[in-house]
């Protein structure tokens, strides 16, 4: 059967491809940690500034949340199935993200802040994943040592927790459009555009009339991202309901030129790793270069993932190449890899004796991707699998995130 010919995935259905696109993600935050601790991604060279917009896979994983957490939503909404229970979907988050999340915390905090392990308040930033909105932290930067990459899970908890009212809105919004779930679609999809130019806006306003650095870390300006996975979701619900209609020859359009979606997406990133998103390392310089950086991430993220969701299982070479064994196991213990890479990281530079930015690349690449991948492991075995089937009142063959 030739690419493309297959219907678009179901609903409900699992893709292994995208544990795979996860993998793709949290490597690639890991190699954008590892270079700049080893000043790889100082250098004035290309492969510098490449490696300096290894955050890329933070607007990745959004895209992906975006896509998986809204489907069940898009699902009530176009077809007019029941509802998804708010109260299950939110302890089931919970027990997803917070145990393996408290376990790095504690660590992290007794390795390198002793001094405020008594600080009651810290303590509740910290564990309620509420450190992007602490007015005034003691800690330099994005968080205390070992938890820096935080931030972007403090926005993911604020997704998951705002996801029902979005969905609520927008349900209500495409039933208005009548029973044809196409008509309703359309509306869905309408919703999410103005829900992505929120965070150009917000982009705006963070600069209007002066300069607020801490509302990058807030959700609106993120969101943009999650519409983006949230459009996908809608796109496969649609092409189910219309198996004939527009949204299921786009999803044949987009699985056959793969390799087409996946080019414009190293495009837009090398775009990105130019002076067009700001000077490396110094935050968003310029209102211009954060609409720049917006824009572009926010192409490279759906151009990845969209022919990777759209697509039916073993439809292209690229799922295939995802779904495979290695790519799969890595996709299931991403979260631990996010988790642990700085503890790892820091603990791997402590016991070498080496200074940050002092060169070693591929052997500190090597050495602290082992032994995350190993702490991640025993993680997801004894944390993340135990607290996901406490979440779940039966068992079920598997958790979709």
């Amino acid at each position: 059967m030739e690419p493309g010919t297959r219907r678009p995935p179901g609903a409900d259905d699992y893709l292994d491809a995208l544990d795979g696109m996860r993998a793709v993600a949290a490597l690639t935050v890991l190699l954008y940690h590892v270079a700049i601790e080893s000043g790889e991604a100082l250098k004035d060279t290309y492969l510098g500034a490449l490696l300096s917009r290894g955050d890329i896979g933070v607007p990745i994983f959004f895209t992906l949340s975006g896509l998986l957490l809204y489907r069940p939503f898009a699902v009530a909404a176009i077809t007019g199935g029941p509802g998804q229970s708010v109260r299950t979907y939110l302890r089931k988050r919970a027990l997803r993200i917070l145990p393996a999340y408290w376990l790095v915390v504690v660590v992290a905090m007794f390795a390198w802040s002793r001094d405020h392990v008594t600080d009651v308040g810290t303590w509740l930033y910290l564990l309620l994943l509420g450190q992007n909105y602490n007015p005034d932290p003691w800690w330099f930067g994005l968080g205390p040592k070992g938890l820096a990459q935080m931030w972007s899970l403090s926005v993911e908890m604020s997704f998951y927790l705002a996801l029902p009212v979005i969905a609520a809105v927008l349900g209500r919004y495409a039933r208005r459009a009548g029973p044809a779930p196409g008509a309703r679609a359309r509306r869905l999809l309408r919703g999410l555009a103005a829900m992505a130019a929120i965070s150009y806006a917000w982009a705006v306003f963070s600069f209007v009339p002066f300069y607020q650095p801490h509302l990058n870390l807030w959700l609106p300006r993120s969101l943009a991202y999650f519409a983006g996975g949230m459009a996908l979701a809608v796109l496969i619900v649609w092409a189910r309901a219309e198996p004939e209609g527009p949204a299921s020859r786009t999803a044949r359009a987009v699985t056959a030129s793969w390799g087409s979606c996946w080019s414009v997406a190293a495009i837009a990133f090398g775009f990105a790793a130019s002076p067009v998103t700001g000077v490396r390392f110094l935050g968003v310089e310029n209102l211009w270069t954060g609409l720049f950086e917006l824009a572009l991430y926010g192409i490279v993220a759906v151009a990845l993932v969209a022919p990777v969701a759209l697509s039916a299982p073993d439809d292209t070479p690229l799922n295939r190449f995802l779904s495979g064994r290695i790519m799969r196991y890595l996709g299931k213990i991403s979260y631990g890899v996010f988790l642990w890479q700085f503890v790892v990281l820091f603990l791997w530079y402590e016991m070498t004796d080496q200074e940050p930015w002092t060169g070693n690349f591929p052997v500190n690449l090597v050495a602290v991707t082992f032994f995350t991948v190993v702490l991640a492991d025993l993680t997801y075995r004894f944390v993340e699998e135990p607290a996901r089937r406490l979440g779940s009142r039966r068992r079920l063959p598997r958790a979709p995130v």
